[in-house]
């Protein structure tokens, strides 16, 4: 029998010849169907060293004592265990964000996982992947769950499990966009809970919180919220794009600011 890789490797000429591979994030020719250009590449930034050791915000200084926390986990501590994100949120990472997103392009699923399985740490036993759900009427008009698909990428690449439907969205909730962070977590009250039928999965679990982007955090706070009142035992966050609070034109190609969802300037976001 026919292995599925085998047969995607013996039709990839095909596919070529009929729809020939072109950079996602800019639209430039490029060698194969799963990658990106050079330039975008390049444009591509990456989350660096020293950075608070409770949530991975990278420092703008070099000179940090190992250890040291950010302000906002100073002021406020996470209930996470960490956040993991394939890049920083810049024009780059924007443009691939909202070709998956909103332009439909499923099939960057797996190049997605794959930066995100690049920043990811060892492991130490096993972690249940979990996707930021969506609410079914959302998941009815968009036709598929951008973190489900990028979760059940993840998981192959980790070789770890996926629970596709663990957290349940059951009211829908405004678009965030625009909103602050308090208005963002008022709108998710209570929105997002675990389904019922996991709980004894889910107790005791260490589990990875996958979502497209990082925004604000209302939204991964809901989640890891209702993945400890689960039982979780610890939850990482893992993500394709972070936003960072602050981040200078210079560095994302425009201002970004904290309240923004970064999708909601496309015709149709969520």
């Amino acid at each position: 029998m026919i292995s599925g890789a085998a047969l995607r490797d013996s039709i990839a000429p095909l596919v070529d010849l009929v729809y020939p591979p072109r950079c996602p994030a800019c639209g430039d020719a490029i060698a194969r169907q799963d990658g990106l250009c050079a330039q975008c590449w390049a444009g591509l930034v990456l989350p660096s060293e020293p950075a608070c050791a409770a949530c991975q915000r990278p420092f703008a200084v070099d000179q940090i004592a190992e250890g040291a926390l950010c302000p906002a986990c100073l002021v406020d501590p996470p209930r996470h265990d960490g956040i993991v994100a394939a890049a920083l949120y810049n024009d780059t990472a924007r443009k691939l964000v909202l070709a998956y997103k909103h332009g439909r392009r499923i099939g960057l699923a797996p190049m997605l996982a794959r930066l995100v399985a690049a920043r990811m740490p060892g492991f130490e036993g096993e972690w249940l992947l979990v996707p930021v759900p969506l609410h079914r009427w959302r998941l009815w008009r968009r036709g598929f769950n951008q973190a489900a698909l990028l979760a059940h990428n993840l998981g192959r690449e980790l070789a770890q499990p996926v629970l596709v439907d663990a957290l349940v969205r059951r009211k829908p909730t405004p678009t965030l966009g625009g909103l602050g962070r308090k208005e963002r977590s008022r709108a998710l009250r209570g929105a997002i809970v675990a389904d019922r039928r996991h709980l004894a999965a889910l107790d005791g679990a260490q589990v990875i919180l996958v979502d497209d982007v990082l925004t604000s955090g209302a939204t991964s706070d809901a989640c890891v919220a209702a993945l400890r009142r689960a039982g979780a035992a610890k939850v990482k966050i893992a993500c394709c794009a972070r936003v960072i609070d602050g981040q200078s034109p210079a560095a994302t190609g425009r201002a970004v600011p904290h309240n923004e969802t970064p999708e909601a300037e496309a015709p149709g976001a969520t």
